[in-house]
């Protein structure tokens, strides 16, 4: 089975950006807030300790490069959400074709992580406000 280490230099650093665009495009309007981003950075550390083996290099790498991706990717998107959508989602897609080149397996295994990461950054914005409004889980709406 191929290893994210299989890849050349610039394809790493370029999926290593992977779980910060997953970030972005979890949080809303695409733009961390203060909660979210400390939310983020906190995940990627946490991630380290409780990733699939498959994904133990990956998560280490993606940690320690996690928050200067995030400054430099968000500093370099537009301020308006629909463009920040396009890019993001540009951006994903040219990083699918390099989990692609990794196997299914590996690419699975990337894709669940990265929903966590996205279910998480999602959960940080949720307000105590919203449980008392609206207790019960509502797809699209408060879940």
């Amino acid at each position: 089975m191929k290893n994210y280490k299989n890849l050349t230099e610039t394809q790493r650093k370029a999926l290593l950006r992977f779980p910060v665009y997953t970030s972005l495009l979890a949080a809303r309007n695409h733009k961390l807030d203060d909660e979210e981003r400390v939310a983020a950075i906190q995940f990627a550390h946490t991630k380290v300790y409780t990733c699939n083996p498959l994904l133990a290099d990956f998560c280490r790498d993606s940690d320690s490069e996690f928050e200067a991706n995030l400054i430099q990717i968000e500093s370099a998107l537009p301020e308006e959400s629909k463009f920040r959508d396009a890019i993001i989602r540009k951006e994903l897609l040219i990083l699918e074709t390099l989990l692609l080149k990794l196997g299914h397996e590996f690419g699975h295994v990337m894709h669940l992580s990265n929903k966590t990461f996205a279910d998480h950054i999602h959960k940080a914005d949720h307000s105590v406000f919203e449980d008392f409004i609206l207790p019960i889980a509502i797809p699209g709406l408060n879940a």
